[in-house]
């Protein structure tokens, strides 16, 4: 039996569940959102792992009338969304040509492989973590090895902007966007990084500002 349409998203703001639940508001799409922790074993039920047996968050589940789609994966989840629900009208945050399609791919792709880690242990390891905890040797290695993919990104933004446009893969946010920002922000915890990189920094900031991401990290 199908089920009803409707969109459902597992996970909290405060994880990589941002990403479709940033994706979902910026589409204005209307979406049942489960707060389901990453913490506490609320991953580990049987009833949890039925949806997702790797036991991690967020799912998207996305109950259409030919059938129900579930779909792992944060960036998977962000990418689905702008390209199953988004209108590819160039308003939008959904790719509009093929070009941009590909500048969601491959720099969604690129912030996985090249920068998440690392930004993740430089936001824990300086800011995140209590004090007592925190080892400044993994931060000050994870800042280190960060400078050569936003050295790449940096150029790239330049490139854009002598071209008149002022994101990555357009002169709009688009899901591009919203899927790199999601990680290089964790990236802002290191002044000397963001100083090195301005326009990294100015373009993390106008996505972070923006009220759909508000919106989702005051609801949690």
């Amino acid at each position: 039996m199908s089920a009803a349409p409707g969109l459902t998203i597992h996970g909290v703001a405060a994880s990589r569940a941002l990403r479709p639940l940033w994706a979902a508001t910026e589409l204005g799409l209307a979406f049942t959102h489960v707060p389901t922790p990453f913490s506490g074993g609320a991953t580990r039920t049987p009833e949890f792992q039925a949806l997702n047996p790797n036991g991690h968050i967020p799912v998207l589940i996305d109950a259409r009338p030919e059938g129900e789609v579930v779909v792992w994966e944060s960036m998977a989840c962000a990418l689905y969304l702008a390209r199953v629900h988004g209108r590819a009208d160039g308003v939008s945050i959904a790719p509009a040509t093929p070009r941009e399609d590909a500048e969601a791919l491959r720099w969604s792709f690129w912030t996985v492989t090249e920068c998440e880690a690392d930004a993740l242990t430089l936001l824990a390891h300086r800011v995140a973590m209590p004090e007592a905890r925190r080892k400044p040797e993994l931060a000050d290695a994870a800042e280190k090895r960060l400078a050569v993919p936003l050295r790449v990104i940096e150029a790239h933004l330049q490139r854009q902007r002598d071209a008149g446009q002022a994101h990555l893969a357009a002169d709009r946010f688009t899901v591009a966007d919203l899927c790199v920002a999601s990680v290089l922000q964790w990236a802002r915890a290191s002044r000397p990084l963001m100083a090195a990189h301005p326009l990294v920094h100015d373009w993390v900031g106008r996505c972070v500002a923006r009220p759909a991401y508000r919106a989702v990290k005051r609801e949690g």
